[in-house]
């Protein structure tokens, strides 16, 4: 008999793939279910390929008619994984049994207010899968899923022989501008190593990518703002080392078993979200005993104090030194 489950997770990239476990755990050790997704429009795309997912349902504007669609499909349950007022809406009227994930905001407000940490010692991804507990459904320890779609590949035809033999992966964008690399330590990288570097970002790093791409052209291609989501991933999954923000495509550099040399400013790994199950020679890179780190759980487009420290002590001698070993 069919068991059919609806999962929510609204947004973003990084958070959408990092749900990817329990799709993969819950159709794999319960053949029988009909796994239905629910998420944004613009962030379907990386869910339309995924081979454990039966329907994708997406909401645009009016989330009363996301709700009327999916009272038609009679869900059995439901797995929120977002836990948020519009979840909480679809909850209420679908009016069938709910298991859904602890944020655990207070805990985050502890440790940015007061730097109090009563934060778990446990990842995201498995306090995601812990919300399958009651169906008995355990971890596989696969890691992250990311799956790429035929026509949504890179062209590497594109790229000079000399980057089609090997290149680093630079992800310089970010959501906020205290979880970016500053620009002038990433020229410093790049200055720093002989490596071909292809650079990713959306298209407000686009600028920032062209001044990096002056001052050594014959060794980086900017692709920020140029690439799609299938696209960048594709990079990525091709790449020798993935050098990055606290990002989506961080997150999907896990889920190809990279080795990823991670950066983290006012963000701290103790939020769970490190790169699941990555390259064990994968890095994370911070300044610790920072008295005003974390200063938020999101982050800030300058720093509120100024100084930056979090993102500007970060050695680039330790960088050039793990690129060496690791390419």
């Amino acid at each position: 008999m069919t068991i059919k489950f609806l999962i929510i997770r609204f947004s973003s990239i990084g958070d959408i793939v990092l749900t990817t476990p329990v799709v993969r755990c819950l159709k794999k050790q319960l053949p029988e279910a009909e796994i239905h997704f629910v998420t944004k429009e613009k962030f379907a795309c990386i869910l339309e390929a995924n081979p454990y997912i039966s329907k994708i349902h997406t909401l645009t504007e009016k989330l009363s008619e996301l709700i009327n669609e999916l009272e038609k499909e009679q869900f059995d349950y439901i797995i929120d994984l977002h836990q948020n007022i519009r979840s909480n809406q679809i909850k209420n009227r679908l009016q069938i049994p709910a298991f859904s994930f602890k944020k655990l905001n207070f805990q985050k407000w502890l440790v940015v207010n007061f730097k109090i940490n009563k934060l778990p010692d446990v990842h995201i991804v498995d306090r995601y899968l812990d919300t399958l507990s009651v169906f008995d459904i355990h971890h596989d320890n696969q890691g992250l899923d990311f799956f790429i779609p035929e026509a949504r590949r890179y062209d590497f035809h594109l790229l000079s022989e000399k980057f089609r033999e090997g290149y680093i992966a630079f992800v310089i964008a970010g959501t906020y501008g205290t979880k970016k690399l500053p620009l002038d330590k990433v020229a410093e990288i790049c200055a720093m190593t002989d490596k071909p570097i292809l650079l990713l970002g959306g298209s407000k790093e686009q600028e920032e990518g062209d001044k990096l791409r002056s001052q050594v052209p014959e060794r980086i291609i900017n692709l920020c703002g140029k690439t799609s989501l299938g696209e960048s991933a594709d990079i990525i999954k091709h790449a020798r080392l993935v050098l990055t923000n606290d990002t989506g495509l961080m997150h999907i550099a896990a889920a190809f078993r990279k080795k990823i040399l991670s950066f983290w400013g006012n963000t701290i790994p103790e939020f769970g979200m490190v790169p699941y199950l990555p390259h064990p020679d994968s890095k994370i890179m911070e300044v610790k005993n920072l008295k005003c780190r974390p200063c938020s759980k999101l982050g800030y487009e300058k720093c509120p104090k100024k100084h930056f420290r979090c993102m500007r002590e970060l050695r680039t001698d330790e960088v050039i030194s793990w690129i060496e070993k690791n390419y």
